[in-house]
């Protein structure tokens, strides 16, 4: 695709481990760092996962860990430089949630993470618990979002 001069590109693709383990993540998910290594990079690499590159670089890895046939838990790490393409990626996780196999798809966010709160609303996630106490590794709470598709 032309390219002005300045602007980068931004490309999905389907994320490989080494894309997550690249991720310089985002203040909010510094809670996830000390975890995230090669098992779990490998582990989360799969058919519902993808990473938004920009200029080749990776800058967000997204996806959903299937639980069970009808539920899956959507996952989002995001990077301090993913600003520019949140547009892109929210068009992107949009989409993708209107065609998963799954009836019910479950995500969360820290409790005093706003942005995250917003994002999670705009996808069209509903807040289902508002406080899981020491829910996050480091002991953290965080809320459980939920978006069902009512058959």
């Amino acid at each position: 695709p032309a390219r002005h001069p300045g602007q980068q590109l931004t490309t999905i693709a389907p994320s490989e481990p080494e894309h997550l383990l690249a991720i310089d993540l985002q203040e909010a998910q510094g809670y996830a760092r000390q975890n995230l290594n090669r098992r779990v990079a490998e582990q989360l690499a799969g058919l519902y996962s993808y990473t938004v590159l920009r200029d080749g670089r990776p800058v967000a890895v997204l996806g959903v860990l299937k639980l069970w046939d009808n539920r899956a838990l959507a996952w989002t790490f995001i990077g301090r430089d993913a600003g520019p393409s949140m547009a892109i990626i929210h068009r992107f996780v949009k989409e993708a949630l209107d065609l998963l196999p799954f009836r019910r798809v479950e995500a969360d966010t820290p409790c005093d993470f706003e942005a995250g709160h917003r994002w999670l609303k705009m996808l069209g996630f509903n807040l289902e618990a508002e406080r899981m106490e020491a829910y996050l590794p480091e002991g953290g709470d965080s809320s459980l979002y939920a978006r069902v598709r009512h058959v």
